[in-house]
């Protein structure tokens, strides 16, 4: 299973990563992560993109493409991946995809976690609180500031891959402002959704498993039809035998 977690920062994508890696045994791609990890390590990248990263800025495609598919080409990502901050536009989707076919896969489901800003914003706030309360370190990214820039530059670049999935009928929206439990009872419920084909400018609406109601087949509407005319031989003969039968009286003979 290959999946995609979008969503704008701080929308909880990790912590439903994490559940979902617990459930499917998937691996979880995080593109910040692996970043992070090399601008703590030193690496040429990791040095490249840190003043980035710092900065609440997207880094550029070509660096991120490259981090993801080298570690898509590790043996325990073929199992199946869960891919979190990637891809962050459209010009990463389709490199995505690109790659996918390049190794003869492609994704299962795109999960948009649909949130209100300003909650998120409040949510930040009283995270940055509890930590710093608690005296842990934050992150050089972990402020409402660099959050506003973040959330400017997810609804400018990284929304309409929204678009992009739902004409290739991969998205699956839920309500991420529920708890964690009910975003994840939502998510796995939308992974039993079949994948539907978009037509060119008309959104995708999945629908859930069941026969739809008030509709029958033309087989059935047939089975049923000898029986309704069974059903009405009967009456008849019934009425018909109910009825008095009247006697003809005898002709009268003129002399």
């Amino acid at each position: 299973m290959r999946l995609i977690l979008l969503g704008p920062p701080g929308a909880g994508k990790g912590t439903q990563a994490q559940h979902l890696v617990a459930k499917y045994g998937l691996v979880q791609l995080s593109t910040g992560d692996m970043l992070r990890a090399a601008v703590k390590a030193g690496t040429p990248l990791g040095r490249q993109v840190e003043h980035i990263m710092a900065s609440g800025a997207l880094c550029p495609d070509d660096v991120v493409v490259a981090i993801v598919e080298d570690r898509i080409e590790q043996p325990d990502a073929r199992k199946g991946f869960i891919l979190d901050g990637f891809p962050r536009t459209v010009a990463q989707a389709e490199a995505l995809d690109r790659m996918l076919k390049r190794h003869g896969a492609g994704l299962d489901a795109v999960i948009e976690l649909k949130v209100d800003e300003a909650a998120l914003i409040r949510r930040i706030e009283s995270r940055i609180a509890t930590m710093t309360a608690q005296g842990q370190q934050l992150r050089s990214d972990d402020s409402p500031a660099v959050l506003h820039r973040r959330l400017a530059a997810y609804r400018e670049q990284t929304a309409p891959l929204i678009a992009y999935y739902r004409r290739h009928g991969l998205l699956r929206s839920v309500d991420g402002m529920k708890t964690v439990e009910n975003v994840a009872a939502q998510i796995e419920w939308a992974l039993l959704e079949k994948p539907a084909t978009a037509k060119p400018g008309r959104p995708v609406t999945a629908k859930r498993p069941g026969r739809a109601i008030g509709k029958k087949s033309a087989s059935a509407r047939k089975a049923r039809r000898p029986k309704i005319a069974r059903k009405s031989q009967k009456a008849t003969r019934a009425a018909a035998a109910q009825k008095p039968k009247v006697r003809a009286k005898p002709a009268k003979h003129r002399r």
